[in-house]
């Protein structure tokens, strides 16, 4: 019986197997153990690897099929669009990334579901420092409602989570970024695992091969760099 990997905690960075050794059952399951260090999370988001458990050990995956979202495949239902023409919410890039990853920690706590550990948090901070991870915000009245926050490597975002506290804010804060990533020239959004709700906004199944594929030819490219923000908030249509 196959098993995962093992890395030790003092390894190398690029130490992860092929992705090949995925297991079957779980979906993905690749590798156990190393660290959270910016340089490892980048090397396994590259190659198409991200870190995802409830407590330690840190569990690394790559699902044999891949939730992505091409930019100008995005659909907007009717009703999405009106809440857009309302124009109730105001969007933001990158204004308070800590507070937008700890509301996100939270909806999955209450959820049950499998959380963003504090370790986890402090590293996607980190790299928010290193201006490689960056966060999207809807705010009502002043107050922050909703928003997600990914990595971006080349042409690729990586989507890594997303929080509502009213009615379509996260929806709002995603379109607002797949706009403004079609501005940039951005090719993919990775949304790692299939949800109905990514699914009502376009994304779609890919296979393992065909994602590794896609970072081979789009994470070398120069992508935007520094603190982001919106050079348009049209996103009505």
């Amino acid at each position: 019986m196959r098993r995962p990997y093992w890395i030790p905690l003092n390894a190398s960075p690029y130490d992860f197997p092929s992705l090949d050794n995925a297991l079957e059952h779980p979906d993905g399951l690749l590798a156990i153990g190393g660290d959270l260090s910016p340089n490892r999370i980048l090397i396994a988001y590259r190659h198409g690897i991200f870190p995802w458990y409830s407590e330690q050990p840190i569990l690394w995956w790559s699902p044999s099929k891949r939730m992505v979202l091409f930019p100008e495949q995005l659909k907007v239902s009717r009703s999405l669009r009106k809440t857009l023409r309302k124009q109730q919410f105001t969007v933001t890039l990158d204004k308070d990334f800590r507070k937008v990853i700890e509301n996100c920690a939270e909806t999955r706590r209450y959820d049950k579901g499998t959380w963003i550990t504090p370790e986890l948090l402090e590293a996607y901070c980190q790299l928010h420092d290193y201006g490689f991870a960056h966060s999207v915000e809807t705010w009502y009245q002043g107050e922050l409602v909703g928003g997600l926050y990914g990595i971006t490597l080349g042409k690729v975002f990586f989507g890594e989570s997303m929080f509502s506290l009213k009615t379509d804010a996260s929806k709002v804060a995603f379109v607002h970024l797949v706009r403004q990533l079609q501005q940039w020239e951005y090719e993919l959004i990775d949304c790692q695992v299939s949800t109905d709700h990514l699914g009502s906004l376009g994304a779609i199944e890919i296979p393992r091969e065909d994602y590794r594929r896609f970072l081979d030819q789009l994470c070398d490219h120069p992508g935007y760099q520094g603190i982001w923000e919106f050079e348009t908030q049209e996103a009505t249509e």
